[in-house]
């Protein structure tokens, strides 16, 4: 069972790949080690990276290197999202896929042929590092399908060829990609289920609380504090394997939704109930540093998630992710099965399925969920 957080560097957010500082990389890693934590997941920014279809910078890559190297020296293991992409509620494109340019990332040949390079180019830097996790292709990229409109095959393929080509350059990874919970929730989402619970090494589960659930139920309400094992469950249903594992990539305590003297209950709560779940393969906690204040036009929920401030201080949310680290125990509990009905949007919450599954953990019931 794997515990680690999403890295958010402590100064310059990750417009620090513009100004790299590697005493900085390894001051944060210092501080999310201390917590007890075994792993992160960084961020590469796409247009940062890869400035024109035929550029992979070289100097980029080798920054990205040296952090693997730091990490490693503290003890983490590090994950690679590729396809930055969105972060943040801010989306990065290279200029090669925008205005005159435009093209788009999931459909065009020529995108998805400089995507498979860019893939190569790190892989060749990062597939010899002991501490190397694999990849995933990129954060929660099903967002950007607004401005990149595709079908739901177009969706599966463009998965399929990203991630054969991360099996390719780097084998035997745990290579994965990732969603938010629109692959659950919304109908008509080009990116489905079926592709997010059965494409790449594992699932992948994003769970956020401010999604309707918090501002619909309430913010320590049971809907609230079961949602990640609720969205877990859900996406064991839709494996075609019954023993694939699950990662739950994100989860994390937004404000407002979740007020900073509540995420620690919060945290505990979630991760309780969620380390009841079987096949899972472990927990990244959304994020290790906050974001400065300095750095304007971010939404308020994005500045404060940190379990470290921006000085590297730990926040009483820190201190409970590393007591829950030290003590808490992955203990899979018997489940009473119930069959999943109705479509997407009866999923999610304030729908039928969803509220069925609720009432049972509202009565102390542990339920799976079973397809038709």
């Amino acid at each position: 069972m794997r515990f680690g957080v999403n890295y958010t560097p402590s100064h310059g957010w990750f417009h620090h790949w513009l100004d790299f500082s590697l005493d900085d990389v390894k001051a944060d890693f210092e501080s999310i080690a201390g917590l007890g934590l075994d792993h992160v997941r960084v961020f590469p920014l796409w247009p940062v990276f890869q400035p024109n279809r035929g550029l992979v910078r070289p100097q980029a890559v080798e920054h990205l290197a040296q952090m693997l190297d730091a990490a490693h020296e503290t003890g983490l293991d590090v994950q690679v999202d590729v396809l930055q992409g969105h972060l943040s509620s801010f989306d990065f494109y290279p200029s090669w896929v925008q205005t005159w340019h435009r093209r788009n990332i999931f459909t065009d040949p020529d995108v998805i042929d400089g995507q498979r390079f860019y893939v190569r180019t790190l892989a060749e830097a990062l597939r010899d590092k002991p501490n190397f996790l694999g990849f995933t292709l990129g954060n929660e990229v099903n967002l950007l399908t607004e401005s990149n409109p595709c079908a739901p095959a177009q969706a599966g393929e463009w998965i399929d060829a990203l991630l054969d080509e991360c099996e390719k350059a780097a084998p035997g990874f745990p290579h994965v990609h990732s969603e938010y919970d629109a692959v659950w929730y919304e109908s008509e989402h080009a990116f489905l289920p079926e592709h997010a619970a059965n494409k790449g090494a594992m699932t992948t589960v994003h769970s956020w609380v401010f999604n309707g659930t918090a501002q619909r139920y309430g913010s320590m309400s049971p809907e609230s504090v079961h949602h990640a094992e609720y969205l877990v469950e859900l996406a064991k249903a839709h494996a075609e394997d019954p023993q694939r594992p699950v990662w739950l990539q994100e989860v994390g305590a937004a404000q407002p939704e979740i007020t900073a003297e509540q995420a620690p209950q919060f945290a505990e709560q979630t991760l309780a109930n969620v380390l009841t779940c079987s096949n899972l393969w472990g927990v990244t906690w959304w994020c290790s540093h906050d974001v400065d204040r300095a750095l304007v036009d971010f939404p308020e929920r994005e500045y404060e998630l940190g379990l470290l401030t921006t000085e590297r201080e730990v926040k009483p949310l820190g201190e409970a992710i590393a007591r829950i680290v030290r003590e808490a125990a992955h203990e899979p509990v018997e489940r009473t099965p119930i069959k999943l009905h109705g479509d997407r949007p009866s999923w999610g919450p304030g729908g039928a399925f969803f509220e069925e599954w609720m009432s049972l953990a509202r009565d102390g019931v542990r339920a799976s969920i079973a397809r038709g």
